[in-house]
């Protein structure tokens, strides 16, 4: 029996991955801010899928919350066998013009929650010479997109380097980039993505079906759907111009 704990695990993709995971056996521990939800995703999968459920409300921006999450990482007596980093909210606004604590709060959860984790869960796993981490990046990490793209580009590059530092203990890191995906990120950040095209749309099971089948394959980097591999190539060996000026994040002109 394995333990996998999710952060987010109560919406969206960490919803999805807590029932994919449960669904395979795999007992869990779910972290996220609202107790009460937390609860309610827990006992609805534990009744389901016979695994154990365990909830573990914190707001990861909060160090002391954070640090609650990290010491159950790091209990060699309750193993976590995979890391999920799936936390995160975008910030809808400009930098120079916007709330920064709420951009101190993003960096937080997106940022120093990631680095934190993944530092407190990976000696317990290569001591173990089994497990490994997901952190849950994004395509927009490629590209030039306000700080959310800033924090997701550190995410990947964090992941990718961690990896090969743990390669050949039987250790995995694997960045999970998607593009636009049917889940609550947007309406909740009061992004306007109606006039998406719906072929830019991915759906939560089959992002998260694909990010365990590339982390069981050692890839350091996931990027699911079709679409979503050829635009992410492009981004990533166009000339960064060309990439700057496609981003389409510019703020109002100042004069004097």
């Amino acid at each position: 029996m394995t333990t996998a704990l999710i952060t987010g695990g109560t919406a969206g993709l960490g919803a999805e991955f807590a029932r994919q995971l449960a669904a395979r056996g795999d007992d869990l521990v779910l972290v996220a801010r609202d107790a009460a939800r937390l609860q309610e995703r827990a006992d609805d999968l534990a009744q389901r899928y016979r695994v154990h459920v365990e909830v573990l409300p914190a707001d990861l921006s909060d160090r002391a919350q954070l640090a609650v999450v990290e010491e159950r990482l790091r209990d060699l007596g309750r193993p976590v066998d995979l890391l999920v980093n799936n936390a995160g909210f975008g910030t809808n606004q400009l930098f120079l013009d916007g709330d920064l604590d709420e951009e101190q709060r993003q960096l937080d959860v997106l940022v120093t929650a990631v680095l934190r984790l993944t530092h407190a869960a990976l000696p317990g796993m290569v001591r173990r010479g089994t497990g490994g981490v997901i952190n849950v990046s994004s395509v927009a990490g490629f590209i030039a997109g306000g700080t959310y793209s800033a924090a997701k580009s550190w995410v990947t590059v964090f992941s990718e380097a961690v990896d090969r530092q743990v390669q050949g203990t039987g250790v995995h890191v694997t960045a999970l980039c998607p593009g636009f995906t049917h889940t609550e990120f947007h309406e909740r950040a009061g992004m306007d993505v109606d006039h998406l095209p719906d072929w830019m749309w991915l759906d939560a099971p089959d992002v998260v079906a694909a990010a365990l089948a590339d982390f069981r394959r050692g890839k350091p980097v996931s990027v699911p759907g079709a679409q979503y591999k050829v635009l992410s190539t492009v981004a990533r060996y166009a000339p960064r111009p060309l990439i700057r000026r496609a981003s389409g994040v510019r703020g109002p002109d100042r004069k004097g």
